[in-house]
């Protein structure tokens, strides 16, 4: 019963992580494109574009000085 249970399971994850990984690759074939390109952007797409990749500590310049090693 456990390892039937276990290759159920374990099939189960396999086909979720594949699915995960294929939408990617799917989304990029697709033949029309996700975001129109004749409208403009949305204002939560042109504010979120330039801080996509910093932290949440990243908040505007720093003021304090460091002294060298």
């Amino acid at each position: 019963m456990a390892r039937g249970r276990n290759i159920i399971i374990a099939t189960g994850l396999f086909i979720f992580a594949s699915a995960g990984l294929a939408f990617p690759f799917y989304m990029a074939s697709s033949r029309q494109p996700v975001i129109d390109p004749t409208k403009p952007l949305p204002p939560q797409a042109t504010f979120r574009g330039p801080y996509i990749n910093t932290g949440s500590r990243d908040v505007g310049p720093d003021y304090q000085t460091y002294s060298k090693k």
